[in-house]
């Protein structure tokens, strides 16, 4: 194998016209310069320096290999460089996929943090629920994946083989239209709804919704099946049924004509970023895991401000 310490030698060697004032040029011992030509001729199989008294002169396989050696050299120089801007956080690409309420709430602020602090590293964000998301993930098509799963339900994803970083805990609450009979209750039992029509989330929320409500005795009568949260509250807004949404997912949708309550029993989902163990070590990757921990962490802090 050819090694890109025994080419600069080479070059140096070529451009001196000596052993000696090669090592006075790379600052080492003309015993070093001659050892590592010996190393090199041994690599290629072939010797690549005539030897004439106190001159030297290159063979065609000396000038073939000088010849490539600028461009490798240069190559592997560039290489370092790269490889030294990514681990320093002054370059790097991230592929982000998160789910819609994540991308509206927690994405945002992390990746205005992300680019704040390092504005050589790119993010590029691409919408996935779980399990899409996770797959994607073990696929190789991203890097994190912004994923939940809910507390207690009957069949939770198994992330062993991954890095989990836990963002938050987010609750889910009751819609109701604002002249609802139960619009001012202080905190509703889901079976107190079970003979209203419901305005049903994305898949995964509608299943959830189906089992606890299943729990408590009823199945819900879905007149709407939406996996657009605005859709959501504009139906229920305009009276046509009830729901129950993230809360996430009610932070960036003003409910217009609609008033949320706490449900009972507490129902929540776990917010979690998701990544490889071996991409966790990529600077870039632990930097984007940090700063959607920091957004969780407002966002939690936000939440008992309003308290």
């Amino acid at each position: 194998m050819i090694e890109a310490r025994h080419l600069r030698v080479l070059r140096a060697v070529a451009a001196t016209g000596s052993f000696s004032a090669a090592g006075r040029e790379l600052g080492c011992t003309q015993p070093a310069v001659s050892q590592q030509m010996k190393a090199l001729e041994t690599s290629v199989g072939t010797p690549l320096l005539i030897r004439t008294g106190r001159e030297m002169r290159l063979t065609q396989a000396g000038e073939a290999l000088v010849r490539h050696a600028a461009g490798i050299i240069a190559g592997l120089t560039a290489a370092e460089e790269e490889v030294a801007a990514i681990a320093g956080l002054r370059a790097g690409r991230v592929r982000l996929v998160s789910f819609p309420s994540g991308s509206s709430t927690l994405v945002p602020t992390a990746l205005a943090a992300l680019r704040a602090a390092h504005p050589g590293t790119r993010v590029s964000l691409e919408e996935a629920e779980p399990p899409r998301s996770v797959e994607m993930l073990r696929e190789g098509d991203c890097d994190v994946a912004l994923a939940f799963r809910y507390e207690g339900a009957a069949s939770s994803e198994e992330w062993d083989d991954l890095v989990v970083r836990p963002l938050l805990t987010d609750r889910l609450v009751g819609l109701v239209p604002e002249g609802h009979r139960l619009a001012r209750a202080g905190a509703v039992a889901i079976g107190d709804l079970a003979g209203e029509p419901w305005i049903a989330g994305c898949p995964r929320c509608r299943g959830r919704l189906v089992e606890v409500c299943e729990r408590a005795g009823f199945t819900p009568r879905i007149d709407f099946a939406t996996d657009d949260y605005p859709a959501v509250v504009g139906l229920v807004g305009a009276g046509l049924g009830v729901a129950v949404l993230p809360e996430l997912a009610i932070e960036s949708v003003r409910p217009k004509g609609a008033r949320t309550v706490t449900v009972e029993p507490a129902l929540r989902r776990e917010i979690v970023a998701l990544t490889l163990p071996d991409l966790a070590q990529v600077p870039a990757v632990a930097a984007t895991l940090d700063h959607l921990a920091g957004a969780a962490g407002a966002a939690k802090a936000g939440d008992r401000g309003a308290e």
